[in-house]
């Protein structure tokens, strides 16, 4: 049965795509979403954030299991995520989950992140994980101008840059060791097994 899953973005799908191979080929019973994106049994949707609350019904009329990952965030945000994955998981064959941490990027080991590019970095479950390594590559561009003194504009560009380094390059030198210690609770392992229910039928 084909499962739609929704997340916030791209950078999102990249993630998920090279975490869920790393942990397949550790454990066979978890989904490799690559594969099922490439067999047409999962389609990604990504929503590029905004309210998430507009998603709570928007796929009901396809009739198709449904798997939302909301970011975390930090409050108030927090509190209309949670309010509209509630919603999902009333609905028959859909389930929504928040991040235990505040984004994606936050399950990335500050290892992996020095292997990928020299960059010391380390942060907890709730900082702005991608704006703090944006910081980072910025100290160490030719660019004189402080991170503090950079337009708005132009720290949010060089956040997503950041941001798609880390959920592809970073994310490529993940190991199963380094996820561990990261996601001690084992989330990921867990949105992998329930996506597979439902793309069961269960």
């Amino acid at each position: 049965m084909r499962i739609l899953l929704v997340v916030e973005g791209t950078n999102d799908i990249e993630f998920l795509r090279r975490i869920s191979g790393l942990l397949h080929a550790h454990d066979p019973s978890l989904p490799h979403l690559a594969d099922m994106e490439q067999q047409g049994t999962l389609i990604f949707i990504p929503f590029g954030g905004g309210h998430v609350r507009a998603w709570m019904h928007r796929l009901a009329p396809l009739g198709k299991p449904e798997f939302h990952l909301y970011d975390h965030e930090l409050p108030p945000e927090t509190d209309h995520r949670r309010e509209a994955a509630e919603a999902i998981n009333r609905r028959t064959h859909c389930q929504a989950v928040l991040t235990g941490k505040r984004s994606l990027e936050n399950y990335l080991h500050p290892e992996a992140i020095r292997t990928a590019g020299e960059i010391e970095v380390d942060f907890d479950d709730f900082d702005a994980a991608a704006e703090m390594v944006a910081q980072q590559l910025h100290l160490r561009s030719l660019v004189e101008t402080p991170w503090e003194l950079l337009s708005r504009r132009a720290r949010n560009r060089l956040t997503h840059r950041a941001k798609r380094w880390l959920n592809t390059k970073v994310a490529d030198q993940m190991t199963v060791d380094l996820l561990r210690e990261r996601d001690t609770e084992g989330e990921i392992a867990s949105w992998l097994k329930a996506i597979g229910r439902l793309a069961d039928g269960q």
